[in-house]
């Protein structure tokens, strides 16, 4: 039988909505069951979203080029251009924007938390290697990373502009003092 987690994903990647009535229709439990083994609509989004959000960092940290700041800027600029061109996020995104940007990009969800912990991580490595002198204290600066990359991904829900992973990619250089 499959989870809750498993269906719910398998309904955002095709675009379609998390609808916690039906996913206990489609699992044959009552709603209730439903809310008390998984929570409620917005922490089984988190989950799924950061899931995916997981899996697309690691394909794109082992794709990232360069060391230290030009690492780092990689990563964000091929990440944020793959968060643009994803269409189940994209329509997550345009169907329900002030639940996508209160999942993604504050303390009501893991996704956020979860996000500038890995690229804490990541910061601390290339520190460790001697390829990337922090211009602030780690935790500081991943949050920091982690808003210019969200800057970029939700720039049309915010200010209306197009997204622009190229810009994300130039920001973050600059702050870690990288060159191109």
């Amino acid at each position: 039988m499959s989870t809750a987690f498993e269906v719910a994903r398998k309904w955002f990647l095709a675009g379609r909505k998390i609808d916690m009535v039906d996913l206990a229709t489609e699992l044959g439990v009552s709603r209730a069951t439903l809310f008390r083994r998984i929570g409620n609509r917005d922490k089984l989004l988190g989950e799924v979203i950061w899931s995916l959000t997981e899996a697309a960092f690691a394909r794109h940290l082992r794709a990232a080029r360069g060391s230290g700041a030009a690492r780092v800027a990689d990563l964000v600029g091929s990440y944020v251009r793959a968060v643009n061109d994803d269409a189940a996020f994209s329509a997550f995104l345009r169907n329900e924007p002030e639940r996508a940007l209160r999942l993604l990009t504050t303390k009501a969800s893991v996704v956020q938390r979860r996000t500038i912990d890995t690229v804490a991580e990541l910061l601390a490595e290339e520190a460790e290697a001697g390829t990337l002198d922090p211009p602030l204290p780690i935790p500081d600066l991943a949050y920091l990373v982690v808003r210019i990359a969200e800057s970029f991904i939700y720039t049309d829900v915010i200010t209306g502009a197009e997204p622009d992973a190229g810009k994300a990619r130039q920001a973050v250089l600059a702050l870690l003092g990288g060159r191109e």
